[in-house]
């Protein structure tokens, strides 16, 4: 079933009804135009339908366009992405399924504000998440709400083809941080959803702000920027006030706690309504299944071990545990 959304602008709008001014990014930063889109859609579509691997997987326009923007409209690399999606799902259920903001735990993490996104659009037009390590309690939230929170956010966020053009940027206050929000995470668990996380979510990130990291957490944002791709480790910023990310983020995409407008409440509410209108969606994910994964294709031990994503990135996050027990926050 083809599905269309509706964006206003100035601007005509075409088949797909999105502006042509979302379209002329489209075309420079991914490559799509009205023909490379509806053959790759074509060419996804049949293989979705024919892999024998693949149960009940969506074959709307929406979904399979996630994972060609994400990689410039080369079919093998989406089909590629698409199977580490599913496996992600399928490897860790607990934290990657049954995404439902009314559940109460989930619930409770949306509303004390930990996770959301911001109604405003950012002058290149790309949906600004925030993230805000104060509405985590450790005491009363495991690694397994945190994880599905973020989950949540991403896969109602993904429902948008807008943001499947413009992409997302992300701001990360830290302050308020204690010990336990860092021990709250089994390390091997988080080695492997690090791992493949980067890789399986077929998302744009472009920009990571983050501000109010303690100097005794800045080591473990090295660790983990020397482990995900250049791109991404150029993409990642720390400031020391909030008057520098202000210089670098547009006001208006920031809470009024954070030096913008709107009162974070406000923001949140709005993202509940979001949730809502997504939730069916968001939900029915669930029944897409992957059989097998044995058509994706694995690096070479070599390959991994270099890049820090094999089973010896595994054992350098077991190794510091200690490290993290140790830590005493500013």
């Amino acid at each position: 079933m083809k599905e269309t959304k509706m964006v206003q602008d100035q601007g005509e709008t075409n088949v797909m009804g999105l502006p042509e001014s979302l379209l002329k990014i489209a075309k420079r930063e991914l490559r799509e135009d009205r023909c490379t889109r509806e053959q790759s859609l074509e060419q996804l579509r049949n293989w979705v339908m024919k892999n024998e691997d693949l149960q009940n997987v969506r074959c709307d326009d929406t979904f399979l366009l996630r994972f060609l923007r994400a990689k410039k409209f080369s079919v093998p690399m989406a089909e590629q992405t698409m199977l580490k999606y599913l496996n992600i799902r399928r490897t860790f259920p607990h934290m990657s399924t049954h995404l439902d903001y009314l559940e109460p735990r989930l619930g409770d993490l949306i509303d004390q504000g930990y996770i959301f996104a911001v109604p405003q659009r950012d002058k290149h037009g790309r949906r600004v998440v925030i993230i805000n390590a104060k509405g985590l309690n450790p005491k009363v939230h495991t690694s397994c709400d945190q994880a599905k929170a973020h989950f949540l956010t991403y896969e109602c966020l993904m429902e948008d083809q807008e943001t499947q053009i413009t992409g997302l940027s992300h701001v990360g206050d830290f302050s308020g941080v204690s010990t336990a929000h860092v021990t709250n995470w089994n390390p091997t668990e988080f080695a492997r959803i690090f791992k493949w996380g980067e890789q399986s979510l077929p998302m744009r990130h472009k920009e990571i702000h983050l501000i109010n990291v303690p100097s005794t957490l800045k080591w473990l944002i090295d660790f983990v920027k020397n482990r995900v791709s250049s791109k991404m480790k150029n993409r990642l910023i720390i400031y020391g006030s909030e008057k520098e990310l202000m210089k670098a983020v547009d006001a208006g995409c920031l809470p009024l706690e954070m030096g913008g407008t709107m009162p974070m409440r406000e923001m949140i509410e709005l993202w509940k309504q979001e949730l809502a209108a997504k939730r069916d969606q968001v939900l029915g994910l669930d029944k897409c299944i992957l059989l097998s994964d044995r058509g994706i294709q694995r690096r070479s031990s070599f390959n991994s071990e270099k890049t820090g994503s094999g089973p010896n990135f595994v054992s350098q996050i077991e190794s510091i545990e200690g490290s993290f027990r140790k830590l005493e926050f500013d």
